[in-house]
C-alpha cells in the first residue's frame, strides 16, 4: 500500500493557480525539475514526480458532507487539495523532507485554512484563522524540517483529525 499525504486548503485560488505556485516552489527548491508546470500538476493522469519519485497532483475539492472529518473536526471546507504519493523503495524521510519543501513556501503564498495530514489520521500541520500549528511530534518535525517553515508557528500534539 502506498504512503499518501494530503494538503487540503480552503482558498479562493483556483486549482490551476495553486498548482502554478506549487510548480514554481518545486523548481526553486530543486524538488521538481525545470520542466514541471502547473498544467502537469493539475493533470490527474500525469501529475509531477519529485526528484525522489514522489507523485504530486493538485485537484479541486468537491463539496464535502458536513460530517466529513475536516469539516466537522477542523471547521473548514477545503476547496483545493494537493496529493503526495510516496515512491516505493526510496527513503520515506527524504520524501517527507521534499514534501515540506513544497508545502512551506506554498503556505506563505496562499491564504486560507489548511491541513497537511496522512490519510486523515496524523496531522502534520494545521493553519486555521491565520495561525499555523505544527504537530508536537519531534519525529515528524525534526530540526531540518522546522527550519523550512517560516515563523510564527506553535507546536501542538495531534493524535488524529477528530470525527
Amino acid at each position: 500500500m502506498a504512503i499518501e499525504y494530503d494538503l487540503d486548503c480552503a482558498t479562493r485560488l483556483p486549482s490551476i493557480a495553486l498548482a502554478e505556485r506549487l510548480a514554481d516552489a518545486g523548481k526553486k527548491t530543486g524538488v521538481f525539475d525545470a520542466a514541471a508546470s502547473g498544467q502537469a500538476v493539475v493533470n490527474l493522469r500525469v501529475g509531477v514526480l519529485t526528484r525522489l519519485g514522489t507523485w504530486v497532483c493538485v485537484t479541486a475539492s468537491g463539496p464535502l458532507h458536513p460530517r466529513h472529518t475536516i469539516v466537522s473536526g477542523l471547521g473548514f471546507t477545503p476547496t483545493v487539495g494537493v496529493g503526495f504519493r510516496l515512491a516505493k523503495g526510496v527513503e520515506v524521510s527524504a520524501q517527507q523532507d521534499d514534501m515540506i519543501q513544497l508545502v512551506a513556501p506554498l503556505l506563505e503564498e496562499v491564504d486560507g485554512d489548511a491541513v497537511l495530514h496522512c490519510q486523515l489520521e496524523a496531522i502534520w500541520l494545521l493553519r486555521r484563522d491565520g495561525e499555523l500549528i505544527l504537530s508536537g511530534d519531534d519525529d515528524l518535525w525534526r530540526f531540518q524540517r522546522l527550519a523550512l517553515v517560516a515563523p510564527p508557528y506553535r507546536r501542538e500534539t495531534f493524535s488524529m483529525v477528530p470525527n
